[in-house]
């Protein structure tokens, strides 16, 4: 009876792990696109990849070309305004950096 007991236990403790993911997946989006802080222009790894918050400011930089923005790059996430190339930060959707590539 005690082993009966012992494997009941341990196959609910497994479904609940398995669940875990799948209960983390139902909570809003939203609420983590809150909690992401603005990306700082001056900050060193904003300055490495040249990040303005607005594209039109680096019309002079050499890699930027008309109509790249943080909105129509790869590396950008509508659902948080984050980018993958400065994680735990949101950035600007009209901005821009060095790095842009186009979405595929």
């Amino acid at each position: 009876m005690a082993n009966q007991s012992r494997r009941a236990f341990m196959r609910n403790s497994m479904l609940s792990l398995a669940a875990l993911p799948l209960g983390a997946g139902i909570l809003s989006k939203t609420a983590f696109a809150q909690a992401l802080p603005r990306l700082d222009p001056s900050s060193s790894n904003a300055q490495a990849l040249n990040y303005v918050e607005d594209a039109a400011d680096a019309s002079d930089h050499p890699a930027y070309e008309e109509g790249q923005r943080c909105d129509n790059c790869m590396f950008y996430s509508a659902d948080n305004e984050g980018c993958q190339l400065f994680p735990g930060k949101s950035v600007e959707p009209a901005g821009w950096c060095q790095s842009w590539v186009a979405q595929s």
